[in-house]
């Protein structure tokens, strides 16, 4: 909303003052704006009033904001949808789901299991990047580091704020659900732990969630029914599943 901004009588007319203020250097940091150089409004003049109006830029610095809290800042510019490499039909399909995933998910979330190195960290960080410009603060969750963290403050009294961050969150990617060293089952502590942000964004319908994972989503359901059952739901058509077969691997073909 535009401010209107009182002026001293001897600072010259309005042209100058506008101009002195508009050409003035502000202290925003993280984009370089030509416009309001840095100082998030600029001067104009309305009905004979000097007023402030807001500048564009602002939404940038909103998107900017996002991309660096999101934890996916290094990789996003490179995780797109036009990098995703699509040139066999599953990868078509992952694409073409993803790309109407991010267009108008509709309060469903999003699924990717199985072969590793086949893209699913790629295409998931593409979802996130479109969310993020449509204007949506998101998080990301490796799982295998986070949940070792989450479970070492668990007695803890800040252990609800960090669990928080995960839960209310209005996009929230979770990279290797239940994904543990050396292959061994999620202990009670890590189902529990992935129960409580699940079932929070569950009920919570506005929340967007989007998942990957080296396990299909009968594998979930197996570790634990409850949180397997809930990421069946929501994410009804688009639940999706790499087959598993090493000619998939992309990292392997890069060594080669």
């Amino acid at each position: 909303m535009a401010q209107a901004r009182q002026m001293h009588p001897n600072m010259g007319n309005s042209f100058d003052r506008v101009s002195i203020y508009n050409n003035s250097k502000g202290t925003l940091t993280g984009y370089d704006c030509p416009k309001c150089h840095n100082k998030g409004n600029y001067m104009a003049v309305l009905n004979d009033e000097e007023i402030l109006r807001p500048c564009e830029c602002m939404e940038k610095r909103k998107m900017l904001k996002a991309i660096h809290e999101s934890g996916l800042e290094e990789i996003l510019s490179q995780c797109t949808f036009d990098s995703f490499e699509a040139t066999e039909d599953w990868q078509k399909n992952i694409k073409y789901k993803a790309v109407k995933y991010a267009e108008d998910n509709e309060g469903k979330w999003f699924y990717i299991g199985g072969q590793v190195g086949s893209g699913k960290t790629h295409i998931c960080t593409a979802i996130v990047g479109k969310l993020i410009k449509a204007g949506h603060n998101a998080k990301y969750m490796m799982w295998r580091d986070e949940i070792v963290r989450l479970k070492a403050m668990r007695n803890s009294e800040d252990f609800d704020d960090m669990i928080a961050e995960y839960k209310k969150i209005k996009v929230l990617y979770i990279d290797d659900l239940f994904k543990t060293v050396q292959g061994k089952q999620p202990t009670q502590a890590d189902i529990d732990i992935a129960f409580e942000i699940i079932n929070y964004r569950y009920i919570h319908k506005d929340l967007i969630t989007i998942f990957s994972c080296e396990k299909y989503i009968d594998e979930i359901t197996e570790i634990d029914e409850a949180v397997g059952s809930r990421i069946n739901q929501k994410a009804r058509g688009f639940n999706l599943a790499v087959a598993f077969d090493k000619s998939r691997n992309y990292r392997l073909k890069e060594q080669t």
